[in-house]
């Protein structure tokens, strides 16, 4: 959004004066004559004398109009010019309005607005038709702060995550997904829970002197009520309804929006978004870039960066960013989704609908979807990237398979599950996945760190549980199938394991109890899942190994640069914080310096997230060995040549995979005939669908993925000659 448009008939006009405590600094009361204009133009003021209006050197009284002033208020410069911003085209001015106790900076336009209490208005804001637009002294602005003599049950907190209270957390301007997280998730530190209060309260003052806020180049027309609102600059506000005690962070890089009929009470709306259309917003957080229309409800909860919300409605969540829901009949209760998700068509996910209990949860790991028409019993979980096909799930569901497909057999038979779905027959997702979301980030300022790509640490771990799981359903059907295994004894896991390596293609079925109360679940080619999450790993860690030869300078690997790297601190345990990947024991030592009082306000807390951002190569690359190490059961100054050939050999497999079957995922959009049958000829498709050759991302990933594997060869050379 670009800045409101100033058009001033003459050159010598002043600059903007402060809006702060020095803010009659410059100003004076108007003269006689100028009085005299402003009551000819029938204006009133509660002092007879006038001397509670202060106005700039620059002002022009025969622009005021049919305005009442009570209390102390003070206009800026005040000249002659035209405002213009979209259809809207206004002189500058204050014509039919009611004015208590306001601030104006310079050449605004304010026309009938029927009441404006104690705020601070910036330069060239255009303020037209409004009913009433006010601030109280004890005003927060959607901060979970208290001003002095308030009592603790006047705090805002927002129930995510639970509809039961038990994960409130306390909203604030600068809050980002991760600080939601840390917040809602470790409960049973009390201290630490404590803390959190205090760094929410750090820098806000307590005394009731508050004065609403409009920053500069500001438009608001045609809205109805705007109460206890701090508005950053180049906001734009049209027909809203109620605006009530929230902060509108907005700036000329990242303006934000609300529209027809949109209601919002008590909460932070982010930079650079948009709220239209009916939507209605309570207790709440909006994070960056989001979009909430057509009829969206958020209550009780936070929503992450670059997310879309409309037509639908959700309680009491804590979503991370990249968040998609658009669609009407969906609903999503009492549920912490860790982003890059798609909530389909009437997917009904809420803990009092199918469960006697209100305090059910779903916790889903990123790249979460369900299914058209899907539903869920409280509580579930869900791995990494999990797809839900189309179902009603009457019992609880325990996913720990991550890419994985999960359907239901029947009502008698529970659920099936085939691991590392995703790369055996949508690679094409997997391999868009990181640019797509790339493209569809467009925040000016980038304070939630986040990872786009799908193979990272998080669900890295997850894959490493599921090749553990897996070994271990080999080795109960061994013993209970196999005649061979059905006394035997030694290392059974190792042998489990050497089975799997030895019949990649058999084709057997597992039962996993741990997966679905009641009947469990059915693991269906677990032995292609198993061969898939290992060929994915070393994809993972080798490309973590080039990313830091390249970030090093070093043309190749060698045994010396892996003796550096294991020199490093491992961390094998990692978590996801509203979108950063992060170790576990990072984040007890944030815990530690917070308890300890090192750590003291929320800036602080995001200036660690930056300082782990920083370093996150280095811890990944000494993971990505730790994984090697893992799938060959020994160290790395133990492997052989065989052993990086074959590294070498199947991370060449799947970057090759990425590719042709990005490939042939878009061209059954031209080959298959019931894709075809809609269109009278090949060149009607043509003109629809486009041309595969000039798809921008196979463009794109065809150079990358040539490129790779050259790179590949070299940095092998030395390991495998």
């Amino acid at each position: 959004m670009s800045k409101v448009s100033i058009h001033v008939p003459f050159e010598n006009h002043s600059g903007t004066f402060p809006v702060d405590s020095s803010f009659l600094k410059g100003k004076r009361n108007p003269t006689q004559s100028e009085i005299e204009i402003l009551k000819q133009n029938d204006n009133r003021c509660s002092d007879p004398q006038w001397r509670t209006l202060f106005v700039s050197e620059a002002f022009d009284p025969t622009l005021i109009h049919d305005t009442e002033f009570y209390g102390t208020v003070v206009i800026g410069a005040l000249r002659k010019a035209t405002l213009k911003f979209h259809d809207l085209e206004l002189e500058t001015g204050i014509v039919n309005s009611y004015i208590d106790s306001c601030v104006f900076g310079d050449d605004v336009c304010v026309r009938n607005v029927s009441y404006l209490q104690n705020y601070s208005i910036g330069s060239r804001v255009m303020i037209f038709n409004v009913q009433e637009m006010s601030c109280t002294v004890h005003s927060k602005f959607g901060n979970g702060i208290l001003k002095e003599g308030e009592p603790e049950e006047n705090r805002i907190w927002i129930g995510v995550g639970n509809e039961n209270g038990g994960r409130d957390i306390l909203p604030f301007e600068s809050m980002i997904p991760a600080d939601a997280y840390i917040w809602s998730r470790y409960r049973e530190d009390k201290e630490l829970m404590k803390k959190f209060i205090d760094l929410t309260e750090e820098g806000h003052s307590r005394q009731n002197n508050t004065c609403g806020i409009v920053g500069d180049d500001v438009v608001i027309k045609n809205t109805s009520l705007i109460k206890d609102v701090k508005i950053g600059p180049c906001a734009y506000i049209k027909g809203a309804f109620k605006l009530k005690n929230i902060t509108i962070c907005s700036s000329e890089e990242e303006s934000s929006q609300i529209g027809e009929g949109v209601e919002m009470v008590n909460g932070i709306m982010g930079y650079g978004s948009k709220a239209f259309y009916q939507s209605v917003a309570v207790r709440f957080v909006l994070g960056r870039n989001c979009q909430l229309k057509y009829g969206a409800r958020l209550l009780n909860s936070v929503l992450g960066d670059n997310s879309t919300v409309s037509c639908c409605e959700l309680l009491n969540n804590l979503i991370f960013p990249f968040h998609e829901q658009h669609h009407n009949t969906s609903f999503l209760i009492a549920s912490t989704v860790k982003g890059q998700s798609n909530i389909a068509a009437g997917a009904t996910i809420g803990s009092n609908h199918n469960s006697r209990s209100p305090d059910g949860e779903i916790y889903a790991g990123r790249g979460f979807w369900p299914g058209l028409c899907s539903d869920f019993k409280h509580n579930s979980k869900f791995a990494s990237f999990t797809l839900i096909s189309k179902g009603s799930y009457q019992y609880e569901l325990n996913i720990t398979y991550p890419f994985s497909l999960v359907s239901r057999s029947s009502e008698e038979e529970g659920i099936s599950i085939m691991p590392a779905y995703w790369f055996m027959y949508n690679m094409f997702a997997m391999a868009r996945n990181n640019s797509k979301f790339k493209n569809r980030d467009v925040r000016a300022v980038k304070v939630q760190n986040i990872e786009t790509d799908p193979l990272a640490p998080d669900t890295m771990q997850e894959v490493l549980s599921a090749l553990d799981r897996i070994i271990h359903l080999t080795e109960n059907w061994l013993m209970s199938n196999d005649l061979n295994y059905t006394q035997a004894t030694g290392n059974m896991y190792q042998k489990a394991k050497d089975f799997l390596h030895q019949n990649p293609d058999a084709d057997l079925t597992f039962v996993d109890p741990l997966c679905m109360k009641k009947f469990g679940a059915k693991i269906v080619k677990p032995v292609q899942g198993y061969k898939e999450y290992r060929k994915i790993t070393k994809y993972f860690a080798v490309k973590t190994l080039s990313e830091y030869c390249k970030q090093k300078n070093l043309a190749s690997f060698s045994t010396a640069l892996f003796s550096e790297i294991l020199s490093l601190e491992l961390y094998i345990e990692w978590v996801n914080i509203g979108g950063q990947i992060i170790p576990v024991k990072k984040l007890e030592q944030l815990f530690a310096l917070i308890k300890k009082g090192s750590i003291k306000n929320w800036d602080e807390v995001h200036a660690f997230y930056n300082d782990c951002d920083k370093e996150y190569l280095t811890y990944k690359v000494r993971y990505a060995l730790y994984l090697l190490e893992t799938l060959y059961s020994r160290p790395v100054k133990d492997f052989t040549k065989e052993i990086y050939a074959d590294i070498l050999k199947d991370v060449t497999v799947v970057s090759d995979y990425m590719y042709t079957s990005s490939i042939s995922s878009r061209q059954k959009d031209y080959t298959d005939f019931f894709r075809s049958t809609t269109y009278r000829n090949m060149e009607e498709m043509t003109a629809v669908v486009g041309k595969i050759e000039d798809n921008s991302f196979l463009k794109k990933l065809k150079v990358d993925t040539e490129s790779f594997n050259t790179g590949l060869t070299v940095l092998f050379k030395e390991l495998v000659d």
